[in-house]
């Protein structure tokens, strides 16, 4: 009889409290082995607070979680022993170089300090952080501290990593390249849970996707599923003139038979469209009511315009910090 191995993460109704609010509001996830699985919404939606349960590091008010079959309650130093976790910011020391960073975080693991020099080492060279090794943090870039903190949670080579937006604040050059070492981590056998707002990272990076907003997820699937979920193709419209926003969207709204959502600059509407055919008695509709329109565009549906459509804001319209890291 074969044995399947359990997924890297399962999670079923997990609900943390902080007071009278509530960060995550029944959270589920099953995230395979040998994937990456994005977590996306804006800030504040509870990510950092899923992931902090799922470390071990906050007890859930509610529901359960397992890593590779472990209990995060019941056996949380086997959960340890399994995950690596990088966070928004790095836990580093200042004043102290690249290499004494990395050697510190060695021996705290447990390494011997020959084990630790030649890891240390290795991912100086992995990260190309070698001509900066005897460099003091404080002279670093933020492309540079994020390279490192990724590589202080690789020391252990964990079999799950959880990455809470990993490259937020990064240029794109940057950006490119923290993408191309997480693909590497999973061609070599890593899972990773990656939470992020950068709608772009998790089209570009997760196999599955689940939405968070207000602390719960709102939608679950990959990056195909979810746009189809919006409309075959998607309509941005944006009025000459701001007043003319609301009737536009109410007169939208009513041929399309849909919610039409206001970008967050205040004046593109955006709705799914299931027949492109009708955009000129769109057209001819908003004219008779007076409405000139400045520009549209007919295109097939991108995450932006899922999230719009399930949230009715953009990502970086969080309700509130997550207080779980205040």
């Amino acid at each position: 009889m074969s044995h399947t191995s359990p997924p890297a993460i399962e999670a079923e109704g997990l609900v943390k409290r902080f007071g009278d609010f509530t960060a995550v509001d029944g959270v589920s996830l099953t995230v395979p082995t040998g994937t990456v699985f994005g977590v996306l919404g804006p800030n504040g939606a509870g990510k950092t607070t899923t992931i902090r349960m799922l470390a071990t590091l906050l007890r859930p008010n509610a529901g359960s979680a397992r890593i590779f079959g472990h209990d995060v309650v019941e056996s949380p130093t086997a959960v340890r022993s399994l995950i690596g976790v990088t966070g928004q910011y790095a836990t580093v020391d200042e004043d102290l170089t690249a290499t004494e960073n990395l050697m510190i975080f060695c021996r705290l693991l447990g390494l011997s300090r020959a084990d630790a020099r030649r890891r240390t080492a290795d991912l100086l060279e992995e990260f190309a952080l070698t001509d900066a090794a005897n460099k003091a943090l404080k002279y670093f870039s933020g492309g540079m501290r994020r390279r490192l903190d990724l590589a202080s949670g690789l020391i252990a080579r964990p079999p799950l990593l959880f990455l809470d937006e990993p490259t937020t604040g990064l240029d794109p050059r940057t950006r490119a390249q923290m993408w191309d070492t997480i693909r590497g981590l999973v061609a070599a056998g890593s899972t990773v849970l990656l939470t992020t707002q950068y709608l772009d990272e998790a089209d570009q990076l997760a196999d599955r996707i689940a939405v968070i907003d207000h602390g719960r997820v709102i939608a679950n699937g990959t990056a195909d599923e979810l746009k189809s979920s919006v409309g075959t193709s998607s309509l941005q419209l944006t009025p000459a003139a701001h007043e003319d926003v609301a009737r536009a969207r109410t007169l939208l709204s009513e041929m399309l038979g849909a919610e039409v959502v206001v970008g967050p600059e205040g004046t593109r509407l955006t709705a799914p469209l299931p027949d492109t055919s009708i955009t000129p008695d769109l057209l001819i509709r908003l004219r008779e009511h007076g409405i000139s329109v400045d520009e549209i565009t007919v295109s097939k549906p991108s995450l932006d315009e899922v999230f719009l459509t399930l949230t009715g804001h953009g990502t970086d319209a969080g309700p509130e910090e997550d207080r779980s890291v205040a």
